[in-house]
């Protein structure tokens, strides 16, 4: 790596907390290194370019697609939450392009109508080791997307796959989850991803910038919509407290502007409360490397305890107000029946899938084959679905 190191391509100075894209642990299979780009450059790269990637434009965020244009997906989720990550990475001196690819890669593994397609999905899988949307975003990049003629997946290096599996935390040891899907244990066991430790700080940067994101788009979204209105926002502490700044400065301003002036400076808020923990948090621990932060026992990167609590009030309201809506409801019920009616569907015949998709899953084992519907279910948009759903069994079908 030395050789590259004069190229200019990546290789800068970062502070040693940081990881050093010189100094990566590898890829599952040997590749010769890129001569213009350092390994997290190149992962993301390859992440933009994957299928999964362009699956993200018409996967639902809150809103279904046919509600509206100007509603965020997890695609333009993603985007802007790894323009938050590589603002925070920035900032903490880290590997801006690894805190992009992980930001990036984040949500492959959700799918077609957000959480709800997760929960019928797992209700489906019960019996078969349930569907997490992480482990299948992992699954994605190590197995499904085949686009290379040399591997099976993306062949991310070890950090980005670090982040993508942990970058909410360890999974396993005395602060690990429960139970850890069979998707990353299996991976694991080929290529150890240290579930037992925390991630990253870039991974880090990438976790605590999806609920920045999520928190300010979905509030602004539901303006949009109508759901959520600006007196309503006036009742939680903090969204009052910008509301009163906007309309001391800018009085009368009309409520569209009013409702992105307070989004924009609900990021910055947090963008800022973030970067000033996280530089107090780095100075007590004074790693002298990624691998200190690993072993820190606790996450660097968060917010303060006031702007935690603020961040859980502005959570609180927008489940009880927007998530769980209504009208938001009753299109989450709809697109669940879809969602398990197509995996019955397929199970019970697997000449209803695609060509592509059926050909040898009747020498498949029961778990096999319920592994694969799946895949192929999560892999949909909400637009593929939802016609599917109309070929199998009502052409006239609406989620609205």
């Amino acid at each position: 790596m030395s050789d590259l190191a004069g190229i200019g391509f990546g290789y800068r100075p970062r502070a040693p907390w940081a990881c050093d894209p010189a100094k990566s642990r590898g890829r599952f299979y040997k590749e010769t290194e890129s001569a213009t780009r350092t390994p997290f450059q190149r992962d993301r790269d390859r992440i933009i370019h994957s299928t999964a990637f362009r699956r993200l434009k018409h996967k639902t965020q809150v809103f279904v697609a046919h509600e509206g244009d100007h509603y965020r997906t997890r695609l333009t989720h993603s985007i802007e939450v790894a323009q938050i990550a590589r603002a925070l990475a920035r900032a903490l001196h880290l590997d801006e392009d690894l805190a992009e690819a992980i930001a990036l890669v984040h949500d492959f593994g959700h799918t077609p109508f957000g959480h709800t397609g997760e929960d019928a999905l797992n209700a489906r899988m019960d019996r078969w080791g349930g569907f997490d949307h992480n482990a299948q975003s992992l699954r994605i990049v190590t197995k499904l997307e085949n686009r290379y003629a040399e591997f099976e997946g993306l062949n991310l290096s070890w950090e980005t796959l670090e982040g993508l599996v942990k970058h909410n935390g360890p999974l396993t040891g005395k602060q690990g989850k429960h139970t850890v899907p069979e998707t990353i244990l299996a991976f694991d066991a080929l290529f150890s991803l240290d579930l037992d430790s925390f991630a990253s700080l870039e991974a880090q940067c990438a976790a605590i910038a999806d609920d920045i994101a999520y928190n300010a788009h979905d509030t602004d979204d539901g303006l949009r919509s109508g759901l959520l209105t600006l007196p309503m926002l006036g009742e939680v502490p903090m969204f009052r407290r910008i509301l009163v700044g906007i309309e001391a400065i800018y009085p009368g301003l009309d409520t569209m502007r009013t409702g992105h002036e307070l989004m924009r400076r609900q990021i910055t808020m947090m963008v800022e409360d973030v970067i000033e923990t996280a530089l107090a948090g780095i100075a007590r621990l004074d790693p002298a490397g990624p691998d200190d932060v690993r072993n820190a026992g606790r996450v660097i990167v968060c917010f303060s305890p006031q702007m935690a609590e603020a961040e859980r009030e502005v959570k609180t309201f927008l489940f009880a107000n927007l998530y769980r809506n209504p009208a938001v409801m009753r299109v989450r019920n709809r697109a669940e029946r879809l969602v398990g009616e197509l995996f019955d569907a397929y199970i019970a015949d697997v000449a209803a899938m695609p060509e592509g998709w059926r050909e040898g899953l009747d020498r498949s084992s029961r778990k096999a084959k319920a592994r694969h519907v799946a895949d192929f279910i999560a892999g949909m948009t909400d637009t593929y679905a939802i016609n599917e759903y109309r070929r199998l069994f009502d052409p006239k079908f609406e989620l609205g």
